[in-house]
């Protein structure tokens, strides 16, 4: 496929547009990471323009991480001014997860598709579980996990993060919290450590990918750089309108929702790679 603006690659950077509008409006509504859309969604996609099912997840997980990056920043952005990061905890988080999702990143270019297609399912079903149980209101004050403990987590945050293309948000609020971390610190300080997650697994996407050819010009290791541009640009500006609707509609109600779409979004694209 030539890049060039074609009427079919017209089409294809439309379709991709949109899907950053949905991803964005969810995240900006749910407060929830756009992977759980974005790999599904890519891999049908993809599958549609002619991507190999033995790469295509791979391909979807790196063009979904490098998406991250430009969400994560701006998320990252407002809890800072909302002084919710707890930053001494993200320089200790982030220590072990750049390395377990860089790590990961060269697992997941050695694994099958339909492999890592199930882990994802599996993952998103975790996922769904989580938004249909009640968080607790109040936590108990714990001491804080030493230095030692914080970056062992990290690595396995960060390489969990990795095999399904998250900013980790479903793992790191729920480990802080646990902890005693306020809630709201949690979600600050989880924001910003996704982009060391996004970053690290940006890199080992495309240093793995290098070596793999696909017939899609605008490809870089296993990032499609249209998608990226696509969703990255329409998912800032619906964003806000979906935090915007967050106070109006019955979020508790949507995430229930959301979750069970997370899950047959994960179970098509299993069927699809099958």
């Amino acid at each position: 496929m030539d890049f060039t603006f074609s009427s079919e690659m017209t089409t294809w950077l439309m379709l991709f547009a949109l899907l950053g509008c949905v991803v964005g409006f969810f995240a900006g509504l749910l407060g929830v990471g756009g992977g759980g859309i974005m790999v599904p969604m890519l891999t049908t996609l993809f599958l549609a323009q002619g991507v190999p099912a033995e790469r295509v997840v791979h391909l979807a997980l790196g063009t979904s991480m490098a998406c991250i990056i430009f969400t994560s920043i701006a998320s990252l952005g407002a809890h800072h001014r909302n002084k919710a990061v707890i930053w001494p905890l993200v320089s200790k988080l982030s220590i072990g997860v750049i390395g377990g999702t860089f790590a990961a990143t060269f697992i997941a270019a050695s694994v099958n598709s339909t492999y890592l297609a199930i882990f994802f399912a599996a993952f998103m079903t975790y996922v769904a579980v989580g938004m249909f149980s009640k968080s607790k209101s109040m936590q108990e004050a714990k001491p804080l996990p030493s230095n030692g403990q914080l970056v062992a987590a990290g690595g396995g945050i960060g390489a969990i993060s990795a095999l399904v293309s998250i900013g980790g948000g479903s793992l790191t609020v729920p480990y802080l919290s646990a902890r005693g971390i306020d809630i709201k610190k949690a979600i600050g300080t989880s924001a910003a450590v996704g982009l060391p997650i996004a970053l690290a697994g940006t890199i080992g996407y495309l240093l793995n990918g290098l070596q793999v050819s696909y017939e899609q010009a605008g490809v870089v290791g296993f990032i499609y750089l249209p998608a990226v541009v696509c969703i990255a640009i329409t998912s800032f500006f619906t964003a806000p309108l979906g935090a915007k609707l967050a106070h109006a509609l019955p979020v508790a109600t949507l995430k229930k929702v959301f979750a069970l779409v997370l899950v047959l979004l994960a179970l098509k694209m299993l069927v699809s790679v099958i």
